[in-house]
């Protein structure tokens, strides 16, 4: 990811803490080495991660954060929060993503943020690049080959469209975030 997202990489995380009032609760789903923490310390916030793989959950809670294994793809009531984030993972949903969109939305007492990329290696022209960006993409569950790109986000998020309050590109226009109201 670092090396896709070059200088830019920082910005993934900042753009989101931007978002965040200072002593609110977050709910980070997908939350995989939980870097996103790391830059929500600072704002005082009640922060707990979900993620399928064990390993980013363990070094979440070693940090100083509250992490739990989770399935998304089951239909267990996820917990409340203020706000609730998804980054770069909405495509694992595919194809259709909604259920957990509809999820978030119910848990999220303010918001729901979600940053999802729009260019990506798995749609190369190049089967080198396409190969190694289908080998990154296994979160616990397979490799995931089915990707957002610009305009089929902006149709996805089209059955959102009384709850959408923002949305931009993250800097180096990789990703795309959507701001929806709870």
């Amino acid at each position: 990811m670092r090396l896709l997202y070059g200088r830019h990489y920082a910005s993934r995380y900042q753009a989101i803490s931007d978002l965040i009032k200072t002593g609110s609760s977050v709910l980070d789903l997908c939350c995989g080495p939980a870097f996103l923490y790391r830059h929500l310390k600072p704002k005082d916030v009640e922060y707990v991660g979900l993620d399928i793989n064990a390993k980013f959950i363990d070094q979440l809670n070693r940090l100083g954060g509250k992490g739990q294994v989770w399935d998304l793809r089951s239909e267990q009531p996820l917990p409340r929060a203020d706000y609730v984030i998804m980054q770069a993972s909405l495509y694992h949903f595919l194809p259709d993503a909604s259920p957990v969109v509809d999820r978030m939305l119910q848990a999220a007492r303010t918001q729901v943020i979600i940053a999802e990329p729009i260019r990506n290696l798995t749609t190369s022209d190049s089967r080198l690049l396409a190969l190694i960006g289908r080998m990154f993409t296994d979160a616990g569950t397979g490799e995931q080959q089915d990707r957002f790109n610009e305009s089929s986000l902006a149709e996805f998020f089209s059955k959102y469209s009384t709850r959408v309050v923002q949305s931009f590109l993250i800097a180096g226009g990789r990703e795309k975030i959507y701001v929806l109201q709870a």
